[in-house]
Protein backbone atom coordinates (compact mmCIF):
# COMPACT_ATOMS: atom_id res chain seq x y z
CA UNK A 1 0.00 0.00 0.00
CA UNK A 2 1.45 3.23 -1.36
CA UNK A 3 2.45 6.26 1.67
CA UNK A 4 0.02 8.57 -0.06
CA UNK A 5 -3.26 6.07 0.07
CA UNK A 6 -2.63 4.99 3.57
CA UNK A 7 -2.24 9.07 4.72
CA UNK A 8 -5.52 9.28 2.74
CA UNK A 9 -7.25 6.79 4.27
CA UNK A 10 -6.53 7.61 8.11
CA UNK A 11 -6.86 11.23 7.30
CA UNK A 12 -10.31 9.97 5.85
CA UNK A 13 -11.35 7.82 8.96
CA UNK A 14 -10.26 10.82 11.00
CA UNK A 15 -12.35 13.31 9.84
CA UNK A 16 -15.46 10.84 10.02
CA UNK A 17 -14.45 10.17 13.10
CA UNK A 18 -14.44 13.52 13.90
CA UNK A 19 -17.88 13.95 12.53
CA UNK A 20 -19.58 11.06 14.35
CA UNK A 21 -18.02 12.21 17.62
CA UNK A 22 -19.75 15.52 16.90
CA UNK A 23 -23.16 14.04 17.02
CA UNK A 24 -22.70 11.58 19.57
CA UNK A 25 -21.26 14.22 21.80
CA UNK A 26 -24.37 16.51 20.94
CA UNK A 27 -26.60 14.26 22.88
CA UNK A 28 -24.35 13.31 25.76
CA UNK A 29 -25.01 16.41 27.99
CA UNK A 30 -28.14 14.61 30.00
CA UNK A 31 -26.45 11.70 30.50
CA UNK A 32 -23.22 13.22 31.76
CA UNK A 33 -23.98 12.94 35.77
CA UNK A 34 -24.37 9.25 34.91
CA UNK A 35 -21.37 8.23 33.02
CA UNK A 36 -17.89 9.59 31.77
CA UNK A 37 -18.03 10.79 28.23
CA UNK A 38 -16.06 7.58 27.08
CA UNK A 39 -18.46 5.31 28.44
CA UNK A 40 -20.73 7.10 26.50
CA UNK A 41 -19.35 7.51 22.90
CA UNK A 42 -18.53 3.30 24.14
CA UNK A 43 -22.52 2.73 24.58
CA UNK A 44 -23.43 4.83 21.21
CA UNK A 45 -20.57 3.64 18.96
CA UNK A 46 -20.94 -0.25 20.55
CA UNK A 47 -24.37 -0.12 20.85
CA UNK A 48 -24.96 0.92 16.96
CA UNK A 49 -22.55 -1.91 15.87
CA UNK A 50 -24.21 -3.96 17.75
CA UNK A 51 -27.55 -3.39 16.56
CA UNK A 52 -25.84 -3.63 13.13
CA UNK A 53 -24.73 -7.07 13.73
CA UNK A 54 -28.23 -7.95 15.37
CA UNK A 55 -29.32 -6.75 12.11
CA UNK A 56 -27.08 -8.56 9.82
CA UNK A 57 -27.82 -12.05 12.01
CA UNK A 58 -30.79 -11.71 10.66
CA UNK A 59 -31.14 -10.88 7.57
CA UNK A 60 -27.88 -13.15 6.92
CA UNK A 61 -29.99 -15.99 9.04
CA UNK A 62 -33.16 -16.09 7.30
CA UNK A 63 -32.18 -14.88 3.70
CA UNK A 64 -28.91 -15.35 2.69
CA UNK A 65 -28.51 -19.01 4.10
CA UNK A 66 -32.18 -19.81 4.50
CA UNK A 67 -31.75 -21.17 7.78
CA UNK A 68 -30.01 -24.05 6.13
CA UNK A 69 -26.43 -25.69 7.00
CA UNK A 70 -23.64 -24.55 5.12
CA UNK A 71 -21.37 -27.56 3.76
CA UNK A 72 -18.02 -27.16 3.40
CA UNK A 73 -16.23 -29.68 2.05
CA UNK A 74 -15.45 -32.02 5.14
CA UNK A 75 -17.07 -29.56 7.91
CA UNK A 76 -21.08 -28.41 7.84
CA UNK A 77 -21.77 -25.72 9.95
CA UNK A 78 -25.26 -24.70 11.64
CA UNK A 79 -27.03 -22.21 10.26
CA UNK A 80 -26.24 -20.14 13.67
CA UNK A 81 -22.52 -20.68 13.70
CA UNK A 82 -22.45 -20.26 9.66
CA UNK A 83 -24.72 -16.73 10.36
CA UNK A 84 -22.12 -15.72 12.93
CA UNK A 85 -18.79 -16.30 10.62
CA UNK A 86 -20.73 -14.61 7.86
CA UNK A 87 -21.77 -11.37 9.91
CA UNK A 88 -18.41 -11.17 11.67
CA UNK A 89 -15.86 -9.45 9.22
CA UNK A 90 -18.03 -6.83 8.78
CA UNK A 91 -18.54 -5.83 12.24
CA UNK A 92 -14.90 -6.39 12.92
CA UNK A 93 -14.45 -3.78 11.01
CA UNK A 94 -16.91 -1.05 11.53
CA UNK A 95 -16.52 -1.78 15.10
CA UNK A 96 -12.66 -1.46 15.44
CA UNK A 97 -13.15 2.17 13.36
CA UNK A 98 -15.48 3.24 15.48
CA UNK A 99 -13.75 2.36 19.08
CA UNK A 100 -10.52 4.10 17.28
CA UNK A 101 -11.65 6.83 15.78
CA UNK A 102 -14.45 8.02 17.54
CA UNK A 103 -14.43 6.20 21.63
CA UNK A 104 -10.64 5.65 22.26
CA UNK A 105 -9.38 8.85 20.09
CA UNK A 106 -7.24 9.79 22.86
CA UNK A 107 -4.85 5.88 22.89
CA UNK A 108 -1.71 6.96 21.67
CA UNK A 109 -1.14 3.51 20.97
CA UNK A 110 -0.02 2.75 17.87
CA UNK A 111 -3.00 1.78 15.49
CA UNK A 112 -1.20 -1.61 14.44
CA UNK A 113 -0.70 -2.58 17.98
CA UNK A 114 -4.24 -1.21 18.52
CA UNK A 115 -5.52 -3.32 15.53
CA UNK A 116 -3.32 -7.11 16.80
CA UNK A 117 -4.48 -6.00 20.54
CA UNK A 118 -8.48 -5.74 19.10
CA UNK A 119 -7.94 -8.78 16.89
CA UNK A 120 -7.30 -10.69 20.30
CA UNK A 121 -10.31 -9.21 22.24
CA UNK A 122 -12.68 -9.95 19.32
CA UNK A 123 -11.44 -13.64 18.94
CA UNK A 124 -12.39 -13.71 22.58
CA UNK A 125 -15.66 -12.85 21.89
CA UNK A 126 -15.76 -14.65 19.02
CA UNK A 127 -14.98 -17.59 21.59
CA UNK A 128 -17.72 -16.43 24.09
CA UNK A 129 -20.28 -15.95 21.49
CA UNK A 130 -19.49 -19.17 19.35
CA UNK A 131 -20.03 -21.49 22.75
CA UNK A 132 -22.63 -19.43 24.17
CA UNK A 133 -24.74 -20.22 21.12
CA UNK A 134 -23.88 -24.09 21.12
CA UNK A 135 -24.61 -23.70 24.71
CA UNK A 136 -28.20 -21.91 24.48
CA UNK A 137 -29.39 -23.38 20.92
CA UNK A 138 -27.95 -26.51 21.03
CA UNK A 139 -27.75 -27.61 25.09
CA UNK A 140 -30.81 -25.64 26.53
CA UNK A 141 -32.70 -25.29 23.54
CA UNK A 142 -33.59 -21.55 22.66
CA UNK A 143 -35.35 -22.24 19.37
CA UNK A 144 -34.78 -18.34 18.17
CA UNK A 145 -30.95 -18.15 17.43
CA UNK A 146 -31.56 -14.49 16.67
CA UNK A 147 -33.08 -14.48 20.74
CA UNK A 148 -29.40 -16.63 21.84
CA UNK A 149 -27.28 -14.62 19.87
CA UNK A 150 -28.84 -11.15 21.87
CA UNK A 151 -28.43 -13.33 25.72
CA UNK A 152 -24.87 -13.82 24.39
CA UNK A 153 -24.15 -10.15 23.56
CA UNK A 154 -24.90 -9.17 26.85
CA UNK A 155 -21.38 -11.59 28.24
CA UNK A 156 -19.40 -9.89 25.25
CA UNK A 157 -19.94 -6.00 26.05
CA UNK A 158 -18.80 -6.27 29.54
CA UNK A 159 -15.55 -8.42 28.25
CA UNK A 160 -15.15 -5.99 25.62
CA UNK A 161 -15.44 -2.70 26.89
CA UNK A 162 -12.87 -3.50 29.88
CA UNK A 163 -10.72 -4.84 27.60
CA UNK A 164 -10.65 -2.56 25.01
CA UNK A 165 -10.31 0.34 27.77
CA UNK A 166 -7.57 -1.68 29.98
CA UNK A 167 -5.94 -3.42 26.87
CA UNK A 168 -6.41 -2.58 23.18
CA UNK A 169 -6.56 1.35 23.58
CA UNK A 170 -4.87 2.07 27.19
CA UNK A 171 -4.53 6.15 27.72
CA UNK A 172 -1.48 6.57 29.60
CA UNK A 173 -1.84 8.11 32.55
CA UNK A 174 -0.60 12.26 32.71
Amino acid sequence: MSHKFKSFTRKTFKSIGKSITKMVDFFYPPFSKYMSIRLFRYAVTGGSNLVFDWILFFLTFHFLLEKQMLHLGPVTLSSHIATKFVVFPITFITGFLLQKYVTFQASDIKGRVQFVRYISVVLGNLLINYLGLKLLVDVVGITYPSIANIIVTIFTVVFSYISQKKFTFKIAKS
